[in-house]
């Protein structure tokens, strides 16, 4: 399988590669906006950690885009059980893709589109029953060319939680 340019090749991500995983994590939100260039050194730091549990535990399966010996994009999916639901009469798994980032230097050249059609065969075969993302603004033209749609889903942040003493409505 490769939908990638030529001098360009897949790896799948191994228990070696947390650390790698954990830059691109922190890379990407500093880059969207979210976190500010003197968190993402501490932002490595604690996602190395649950990355390396995730993948101890098999529930990231990912790859990672190599130029030579340079890895240059990746991306992954964090892997959870999913409970029956309307139509889906089992127990399920549901497979969410994250971390998809390219090197800016590499960007515009199908990388990313490489990935996202790499772990999307991957979770075809595995017969994954519901595949979700989150996507950034420059990320959404890319997921919805592949036939992802918004969804309903809603975001209460512990910023904003109410008090418990609050009547609830």
């Amino acid at each position: 399988m490769s939908n990638l340019p030529s001098g360009y090749a897949f790896r799948p991500v191994t228990a070696a590669d947390a650390e790698i995983l954990a830059h691109h994590r922190a890379v990407m939100f500093l880059g969207m906006g979210r976190i500010p260039e003197s968190d993402v050194a501490a932002f490595v730091q604690v996602s190395i950690p649950w990355f390396q549990s995730l993948l101890d535990q098999q529930l990231y399966a990912g790859v990672l885009v190599l130029q030579g010996d340079e890895i240059v994009c990746g991306g992954g999916i964090q892997i959870y059980e999913l409970a029956p639901l309307p139509g889906t009469f089992h127990i399920g798994r549901w497979g969410h893709i994250i971390n998809i980032y390219t090197e800016p230097e590499h960007r515009r050249r199908g990388l990313a589109r490489g990935v996202m059609l790499y772990l999307l065969e991957w979770l075809h075969a595995e017969k994954f029953d519901r595949i979700t993302l989150t996507a950034s603004n420059e990320g959404r033209p890319l997921y919805a060319s592949l036939g992802f749609t918004p969804t309903n889903d809603m975001e209460l942040l512990p910023a904003v939680w109410p008090s418990r003493s609050e009547p609830q409505a």
